[in-house]
């Protein structure tokens, strides 16, 4: 490894794993975490997260114990000084375990999570810009374009691992998934093909209107009598400053489709969201946390996407239809194209052509 001309590396590391931003963000790490335990098969791999995405880890066999802590805007009606205080005591936890290689795994260097490594006494700091030790440090973007995936996986070089990132990984608890499978089916005729549409997105231009979100339903079956719909969203009030939710707009569409094969799905935990689209055959969303982890089920998908760059976020290791409007506004997509996308990744089918893309301003990303 880069750095053993100082010393000597272990052949049975202790690593710690540093990803503390979004749901998608820490998915995306998980090719890494992957990698470095088929290198180090005996090392000990932790990994740092907050709680909001912590469940991303749930029963991962790749990692032997994973360390959350609770951002301020995220402690709930717990007291500043008590989320200092539990961060403190993570501190000193980690220093008893001794940590060889703190891997700050995401690409936009951060001065805090460097902090903190330096807090846990690491004796080596792995990752992007100048937070890193000498011999251990990477310039994020300097591969050309990438997706987050090969980005972060660029670290995996620094442990002596070569070739491409494998898939993403998220492990469903079978009593999750079996209970999540007798919710939907239980509410829906029996032998239909499930379809996931996730209504919910952080930014406002990444999401699909109420109104078109039930005539596209109505659109798909009627070209598909098979199809029933799991609508998944946040839960909560839209006004929620932390967690802005989509119980009215859920409800709403809902209420306009009436009697039709769909089963509401909200999901106020990570675990009910991946065992509900464990359920689905293809999903239907906007980019974010919900596309990343249905990609990571290996899930098909129909995504759209606003002002987000679509060769850094794109549905890794699946068959995907990926449409962004020249607007950079999901509410411009039309239901003719998405319905279109929709039948050519579910009949296998050649993406539309070039000339059809450029006519339309939509951009159509090819199979992976």
């Amino acid at each position: 490894m880069p750095g053993a001309h100082t010393e000597p590396s272990p052949a049975n590391p202790k690593i710690l794993v540093i990803r503390r931003d979004n749901i998608g963000d820490l998915i995306l790490t998980t090719p890494l975490i992957r990698a470095l335990r088929q290198r180090f098969p005996k090392a000990w791999i932790g990994v740092l997260v907050n709680s909001y995405t912590a469940q991303v880890l749930d029963n991962n066999p790749h990692i032997d114990e994973v360390f959350v802590y609770t951002k301020v805007k995220h402690r709930g009606s717990a007291s500043v000084w008590s989320a200092y205080w539990s961060t403190l005591r993570l501190i000193l936890r980690l220093r008893r375990v001794r940590i060889d290689y703190a891997v700050l795994a995401s690409p936009a260097a951060s001065s805090k999570a460097q902090m903190f490594a330096r807090r846990i006494k690491a004796k080596t700091i792995v990752g992007f810009g100048e937070c890193a030790s000498p011999g251990y440090g990477l310039t994020a973007g300097s591969a050309g374009p990438l997706h987050e995936v090969e980005e972060v996986f660029r670290i995996a070089r620094l442990f002596e691992i070569e070739g491409a990132p494998p898939a993403t990984l998220i492990h469903v608890d079978d009593r999750i998934a079996e209970r999540a499978l007798g919710l939907v089916t239980g509410k829906l005729p029996p032998g239909s093909t499930l379809i996931g549409v996730h209504i919910s997105a952080r930014k406002v231009s990444q999401r699909l209107p109420t109104e078109k979100v039930v005539e596209l339903l109505r659109g798909l079956r009627e070209i598909a009598p098979d199809l029933a719909f799991v609508l998944f969203w946040s839960p909560g009030a839209s006004d929620n400053a932390t967690h802005p939710g989509d119980d009215i707009k859920g409800s709403q569409i809902l209420q306009q489709l009436g009697d039709f094969p769909i089963v509401p799905f909200p999901t106020s935990r990570l675990s009910e969201l991946f065992g509900g689209l464990s359920t689905c055959e293809m999903v239907i969303c906007s980019d974010g946390g919900a596309m990343h982890a249905a990609a990571a089920l290996g899930k098909p998908i129909v995504c759209f996407f606003g002002d987000s760059d679509p060769k850094k976020w794109h549905p890794w290791g699946v068959p995907y239809r990926l449409m962004q409007p020249e607007s950079k506004n999901v509410a411009d997509i039309s239901l003719a194209e998405i319905v279109n996308a929709f039948r050519n990744l579910r009949l296998g089918e050649a993406p539309v052509t070039a000339d059809l893309q450029e006519r339309d301003g939509f951009n159509f990303q090819p199979v992976h």
